[in-house]
């Protein structure tokens, strides 16, 4: 293979990993009509909605860890479904499909489970608090107990 061909490949593989890549980060899907919003989130952007949604009930912050890391403290306003819970994928299916959810853990590999569980369940606007518990603890934000 010439060096103008080898160019020419790594050109094309370039354009593809910059057109593939954000379909990979944000997945939006169509679910029975309705367009689903499923995204991993940055922890300024999960602060902004936050912020944004302060006064929104249809908005819910889920804090996916044990009740006793829930108790050592959580971020204000979220509800603990504790992912290692025998009865979570229950807890889960019963949650309304049509509100919007902000979900964290300790790091972001539960919550990022707990995302791809929820795109399949069919809800229509998830997001995925990238860092978790650990990252909002290390930028000094607050939490309650």
């Amino acid at each position: 293979m010439t060096a103008k061909n080898l160019c020419i490949l790594a050109a094309v593989g370039l354009l593809i990993a910059v057109l593939v890549l954000p379909c990979a980060c944000a997945k939006e899907e169509k679910a029975e009509g309705q367009e689903q919003k499923i995204e991993d989130i940055q922890l300024e952007e999960a602060f902004a909605l936050m912020e944004d949604n302060r006064d929104n009930d249809d908005f819910v912050i889920i804090d996916l860890r044990s009740a006793k890391e829930y108790a050592n403290g959580h971020i204000e306003e979220a509800v603990n479904l504790d992912y290692s819970a025998s009865d979570f994928a229950r807890e889960l299916e019963e949650l309304d499909r049509d509100m919007a959810y902000l979900l964290y853990s300790c790091t972001d590999d539960v919550s990022g489970q707990v995302l791809d569980m929820m795109a399949e369940l069919g809800f229509t606007e998830v997001y995925n608090m990238l860092g978790g518990m650990e990252q909002w603890e290390r930028v000094g934000l607050p939490k309650v107990q």
